[in-house]
């Protein structure tokens, strides 16, 4: 048998934690299909445990178990963007390969990162920084190598799909189900990240690049919440067979126009948002904290994978994988039996030289269907003069629900739209609520067939 691969893990939390538990567990599963022994000999914590092993070492200096002489691996699961940042690039200079769960620090900083690997000849591995247990990176980077990926949409935060089931299935209100989230420990104190949807646009960030050999873009992700969600609005698109869902779309457009007669480059749509989707969609049928990932490709075509997005033994299976990956680039030999890093894929699935330049989308050149819902009040000619607005600009309606009269007077006026430029759509809507008829702002959620 080869030599033992040592691994640090700094950070003690849930998934260290579950890490050092599927290692026991696993251990001769582990051995059988590396061909290595696989030990723990260093974990980086601030505070010591009396439940590990006595045999790994407990340092609460981070950079020095980085940088160990008796670590070949280091898993990065402390969290946040500074201290891991610094930890990560230390291990990187002391030759070590990284396995990291961090969406945050990669969407952020992952093209220093990686660029900085590539320069020591080491690799960063983070299979679970996107929907946890799902092996989605690998799939993207190495099993739809062949295919030209046109688009892809995904619930990728648990939070807020629990936040959706829940408003959905029992007709709760918002902030009720917010709360057991957090009770539940779905949600944090701050659950900011998750309602507001920039943890599912770290993620994005990373499966884009994946899909279309771009540079890491989190800054240009178009980001909307879903705290604005009612049960109204959830009721009502589930009567014109549609379901709300919290969703991440990153989608290669070829020819885009701006809604003035102009067209700019091809370019890629990056945006989260809540959105209607078919009732029979496979999407619409994720429920509760399960994490999914819709990819269309060619020649392939749709392709749906699906599972835990967080917890403990999910992220610790993703984490393991990339370990055995790692293991498996260490046990490599070169033509005089040497040892080498072996043959990888490239950190975001193109070789580096390779990645494009292909411009992001502004959010007024994004194109979508639209849920309209307006409030009017109930006098004669209100529907034909909204029609005839949408109308003018372009826009072709595709159903439209009419509810009765609220005892004020005011009427719901429910309107589902063909897909449009966000442009169009936004002058259209300022027209819209300047009618003296209008009683209040138009409500809008984005709309999509996923066809």
């Amino acid at each position: 048998m080869s030599k033992s691969i040592k691994l640090a893990i700094l950070g003690l939390g849930t998934v260290g934690t579950g890490v050092i538990n599927l290692i026991s567990d696993n251990l001769d599963e582990l051995k059988r299909r590396s061909g290595r022994d696989i030990v723990i000999t260093e974990v980086g914590t601030r505070r010591q445990r009396d439940d590990i092993d006595p045999n790994i070492m407990q340092n609460s200096d981070l950079m020095a178990t980085a940088a160990s002489d008796n670590v070949d691996i280091v898993i990065e699961v402390i969290g946040g963007t500074t201290l891991a940042k610094d930890v990560i690039m230390h291990a990187i200079k002391h030759g070590k390969h990284v396995v990291t769960a961090n969406k945050a620090l990669l969407a952020e900083h992952g093209n220093e990162i990686f660029a900085f690997a590539e320069a020591n000849n080491v690799h960063v591995a983070y299979e679970a920084a996107v929907a946890g247990g799902i092996p989605i990176i690998k799939v993207m980077r190495e099993a739809l190598a062949a295919n030209k990926i046109e688009w892809l949409a995904g619930i990728i935060n648990g939070t807020g799909n629990f936040i959706m089931t829940e408003m959905r299935d029992k007709g709760r209100p918002f902030a009720d189900v917010l709360s057991e989230a957090q009770a539940l420990g779905y949600a944090e104190a701050d659950p900011t990240f998750d309602v507001e949807g920039i943890d599912a646009a770290h993620k994005l960030a990373l499966l884009a690049s994946i899909a279309f050999g771009i540079p890491l873009q989190f800054d240009k992700v178009y980001c909307e919440g879903i705290t604005g969600i009612t049960l109204q609005d959830v009721n009502y698109a589930e009567e014109l067979g549609y379901r709300i869902k919290h969703l991440g779309f990153a989608v290669r457009r070829d020819i885009q126009g701006d809604g003035q007669g102009n067209n700019d480059a091809a370019g890629i749509e990056l945006r989260v948002h809540p959105t209607l989707i078919p009732q029979n969609a496979l999407l619409a049928n994720v429920n509760g904290v399960k994490n999914a990932v819709l990819v269309n490709s060619h020649p392939l075509g749709q392709t749906l994978y699906c599972g835990d997005g967080a917890g403990a033994g999910a992220t610790a299976s993703a984490v393991m994988a990339d370990v055995m990956d790692l293991v498996r680039v260490l046990g490599s030999k070169d033509s005089n039996n040497e040892s080498t890093n072996g043959h990888h894929v490239p950190h975001l699935a193109f070789i580096p030289e390779q990645l494009s330049n292909t411009p992001i989308l502004r959010a007024e050149q994004m194109i979508t269907g639209y849920y309209l819902r307006v409030h009017a009040h109930d006098n004669p000619g209100v529907l034909a003069d909204i029609t005839r607005i949408l109308s003018d600009a372009g826009i072709n309606i595709d159903a439209i629900l009419q509810k009765p009269a609220h005892k004020l007077g005011q009427v719901p006026v429910i309107i589902l739209t063909l897909p449009v430029v966000e442009s169009q759509m936004n002058l259209a809507i300022e027209k819209i609520e300047k009618l003296e008829t209008i009683t209040d702002k138009v409500v809008r959620i984005r709309l999509d067939e996923l066809a």
